[in-house]
């Protein structure tokens, strides 16, 4: 049974499965350029991503559908599974999918073609250098549909389709992968098929010079959903990245991959270097309009062309802004998982609360204090506590708007952590690993609000008789400014203590000057009416 390509040709008809299964949007609301996800995410699988298990992380979502497929199989039942699967992947044979009208015509430059036909005379040269611009437009856009979205669907995304309705790989998940893919080739299928039937008419044509009518065709896909189905894809990049490498340290896995990567229509492209391809794509876009405005003379066009590169422009500072929220969003849901929040009577054993008293004091309300709306994580790392009788691991989160001082709690069952495709791409390295051990970060003390926080460089000379090199102190002060905590802390070195020490106070600055705008905004009194 081999793997037929699916024809492309009727995708303008907009009646394929992605436009029948729509489904209602997210919209979450946020000021200024930090994200409208709804406004993005209004295409169809917004809600999937959204709703996704590596956003939307509980003790459902940490359970894999197919447990069995995780643990692997054993001895001679796996040696059968990895035999069968290459058995599958033997009898799949994909053709030539990119048997396009348009595709001889990526090679050559816009001379050859006019030239082949004798249409534009040497006189005409401001037309013919615009012209120049858009087949540039015209052919890079063909590359990148053939060469790069038609591969990544045709042979990785069809074929671990045909796999799972084998029952191979049924645990990977298409959309965390590969996004919105299909959209996005139906998108750019449209948009290079309607550029080439602009140039067809054009040769077509009869000895009069006719202009190309091109400006329609760039108003409706870079005003319309070129520039959103790629915002959509880019924000599902870096997850797909990290998914990917987890997925790459299965065998069954890495042999689909291997196959795939192999069949000469790759022409030895690896699946990363395809899967970044839209995200440069839509960076490259502004270049080429530019040049289109640059070599036209119309002032009409030249109006038109600069309004659809600056939207394009737009979008994409719009994406960089909804990168930057989602990247916050993620890790703060991760966060609210990782970080434990004791008790009351755990946390200060001053303090006697009965049983028979204790849910009274339960902080159900604890873990909102990371939401993801109210707050940016600044900076975060591993320091030393400096205790009484004792050295402890520490990790500290800094916020916008407060500090958090954590023990990392490793767990010594080692029950195998948490699931890696499940992990936030966007934390760091040792954050990770205490999360695949099963750990935790428990909470030491309560946080420490920003204007109420104290930073204080230590002489070296004298903490080096402690043995306490690189260290510095942070205080915690009341209303009344009593000190009520401190922290002697150490770092691993004196650069990471000075950068420590920039980043607190740049932060507690950074807070201190917000805070005084707002009450200088409340204390401010409106403008006598002139009425009066």
């Amino acid at each position: 049974m081999g793997l037929v390509p699916s024809d492309l040709t009727g995708l303008g008809q907009r009646n394929s499965g992605f436009y029948e299964h729509r489904r209602s949007s997210v919209v979450l609301n946020l000021s200024g350029l930090e994200v409208f996800p709804g406004d993005l995410l209004v295409s169809d699988g917004a809600a999937d991503y959204l709703c996704h298990p590596l956003l939307l992380l509980n003790s459902e979502s940490k359970k894999p559908r197919w447990p069995f497929s995780k643990r692997g199989v054993q001895g001679r039942d796996k040696h059968k599974h990895i035999s069968d699967l290459k058995d599958c992947l033997s009898s799949l044979k994909i053709t030539d999918f990119r048997d396009y009208e348009f595709h001889s015509l990526k090679d050559k430059t816009w001379n050859e073609v006019v030239e082949t036909h004798q249409k534009l005379p040497t006189n005409q040269l401001d037309l013919r250098k615009q012209q120049e611009a858009v087949w540039e437009l015209f052919t890079s856009e063909c590359t990148y549909f053939l060469d790069h979205l038609l591969v990544l669907k045709m042979i990785f995304m069809n074929t671990l389709k045909y796999l799972q309705t084998h029952e191979y790989l049924l645990d990977v998940d298409l959309w965390r992968l590969f996004a919105n893919l299909e959209e996005l080739s139906q998108t750019s299928f449209g948009f290079v098929n309607s550029l080439f039937h602009i140039f067809k008419d054009y040769v077509d044509t009869s000895e009069t010079l006719p202009s190309l009518d091109f400006i329609s065709v760039l108003t409706k896909y870079f005003q319309g959903s070129l520039c959103q189905s790629h915002q959509t894809y880019c924000l599902n990049y870096s997850a797909a990245v990290f998914y990917l490498e987890s997925l790459r340290q299965r065998e069954d896995f890495g042999i689909y991959l291997k196959w795939c990567e192999q069949n000469e229509q790759c022409r030895r492209l690896h699946l990363p270097e395809l899967l970044v391809a839209p995200l440069h794509r839509l960076t490259r876009y502004p270049l080429l309009l530019k040049n289109i405005w640059k070599r036209s003379t119309d002032s009409t066009e030249k109006i038109m062309i600069y309004s659809i590169k600056e939207k394009v422009e737009k979008s994409i500072w719009d994406l960089e802004g909804k990168v930057k929220w989602l990247d916050n969003f993620q890790k703060c849901r991760h966060l609210q998982e990782i970080i434990v929040w004791p008790p009351l009577w755990d946390r200060d054993k001053r303090f006697f609360i009965p049983e028979c008293l204790k849910h009274i004091f339960k902080e159900h309300m604890a873990e909102n204090i990371l939401s993801p709306t109210n707050r940016h994580l600044l900076y975060e790392g591993k320091l030393t506590l400096a205790e009484s009788t004792r050295f402890l691991d520490v990790y500290l989160f800094l916020f916008d708007d407060f500090l958090l001082v954590t023990k990392t709690k490793r767990n010594k069952k080692k029950l195998g952590g948490s699931d890696p495709g499940l992990m936030c791409p966007s934390l760091i390295p040792e954050l990770q690993t205490v999360i695949k051990e099963g750990g935790s970060c428990m909470v030491l003390d309560q946080p420490i609000p920003l204007d109420r926080l104290v930073v204080r460089g230590l002489d070296p000379l004298h903490m080096s008789v402690f043995g306490l090199r690189n260290s510095f102190l942070i205080q915690h002060e009341n209303s009344y400014r009593q000190c009520i905590a401190a922290f002697l802390l150490q770092a691993q070195t004196e650069n990471i203590k000075k950068t420590w020490i920039a980043q607190l106070t740049a932060a507690i600055s950074c807070f201190t000057k917000s805070q005084e705008t707002k009450k200088m905004s409340l204390f401010t009194l409106p403008a006598e009416s002139s009425e009066i």
